[in-house]
């Protein structure tokens, strides 16, 4: 067993376990890799493999990645106090994966500070280190609290969109008449031949949702253009009357799955076009219309804490998942600091 860093690792054996694993994400991909490597002023991403090594061959085999950023604020005391490692999606492993190549891959992966990124800089000091699970890591629970990780519960909705015909059985009546009405009222979906000031015109509408409602800390503008301008998925903008009214990022493993990254809409302006309902649904048509298996709308909130935005994705008639969350506290009181921050700036 050998731990290699980004450098060292294979990108086509990479590509192929991600496709290959159950725990494969477009976000453990070379290519999401190298969108966070293009925006050093908002990310330090880190890219760690472990390799099962024939003793015979001295050979390896690609059986583990994980792929992660550390934030980047440009203020000095915002960094200080809100630098935390993500690893969206949960770390790609190989299904015949050991519990000790597990352990090995989030122990080298604890230990980032020391190894270096696609640039050549050291990579920061995290308070904290989580993975945000798109899938079912419950056979490796062991290995990630062995490494020092705790498991956080935390809920997600699986939406199957192999059969066309079944998925729109499983929207409630009221998902089926807010679809029709939206149609009929002349709403479209853009996917393709977008701008990129329609781009901008969508951001607008996102950033207000997360300084109104979310109020938790958005991207610029910047990241958004970038990942249009390098083709890592889709924008699936909602249209009506010629302007922008809503949309959704969502970024595609071949073959398996596309993902709600970004979603917003301006449904109290135009509430008879019911644009975050069609954004969510051009998303699973794009998904049934073009082989992918699944929507993954990437959170539900934490089991037993009401939660309005999984009241809204409930209708859309999705598998209820617990894959929850796995956290390394590094720096506890900063961490502690930092929760009740966020608990502050949400009830303002």
């Amino acid at each position: 067993m050998k731990v290699i860093e980004y450098q060292d690792i294979d990108r086509a054996e990479w590509s192929a376990l991600v496709q290959s694993s159950s725990t494969g994400t477009w976000f453990q991909t070379p290519e999401a890799y190298s969108l966070y490597a293009s925006m050093p002023d908002l990310f330090r991403p880190f890219a760690i493999a472990v390799e099962r090594v024939n003793e015979l061959t001295n050979e390896g085999t690609l059986c583990g990645v994980c792929v992660g950023y550390i934030t980047v604020e440009k203020s000095a005391i915002k960094q200080f106090l809100t630098r935390r490692a993500i690893i969206v999606g949960g770390p790609c492993f190989a299904d015949d994966c050991t519990n000790e190549e597990v352990t090995a891959l989030l122990l080298a992966m604890k230990n980032h500070s020391s190894l270096q990124g696609m640039d050549g800089k050291r990579l920061l000091d995290p308070i904290y280190i989580e993975t945000r699970n798109f899938n079912d890591y419950s056979k490796w629970r062991g290995a990630f609290e062995k490494a020092g990780f705790e498991y956080k519960k935390h809920l997600n909705f699986h939406v199957d969109c192999t059969d066309r015909e079944a998925m729109e059985v499983h929207l409630s009546e009221n998902r089926k008449r807010q679809i029709k009405r939206a149609i009929k009222s002349g709403v479209e979906i853009k996917s393709e031949g977008i701008s990129e000031l329609e781009i901008k015109e969508w951001y607008e509408i996102l950033k207000d949702l997360y300084t109104t409602k979310v109020k938790t800390p958005l991207f610029p503008l910047s990241f958004f253009l970038e990942y249009y301008r390098q083709g890592l998925g889709k924008y699936l903008l909602v249209k009506y009357e010629g302007k922008v009214i809503g949309g959704i990022m969502c970024p595609i493993l071949d073959g398996k799955c596309i993902y709600e990254w970004y979603i917003c809409g301006s449904d109290g302006e135009y509430k008879e076009q019911y644009p975050s309902v069609m954004a969510t649904w051009a998303a699973m048509d794009y998904a049934a219309k073009h082989g992918l298996a699944r929507f993954d709308v990437m959170g539900a909130g934490e089991p037993g804490v009401p939660y309005g935005v999984r009241d809204f994705k409930v209708e859309f008639g999705g598998e209820l998942v617990q894959h929850g969350r796995f956290i390394h506290v590094c720096k506890p009181w900063l961490y502690e600091i930092g929760v009740m921050g966020v608990r502050i700036l949400k009830k303002i």
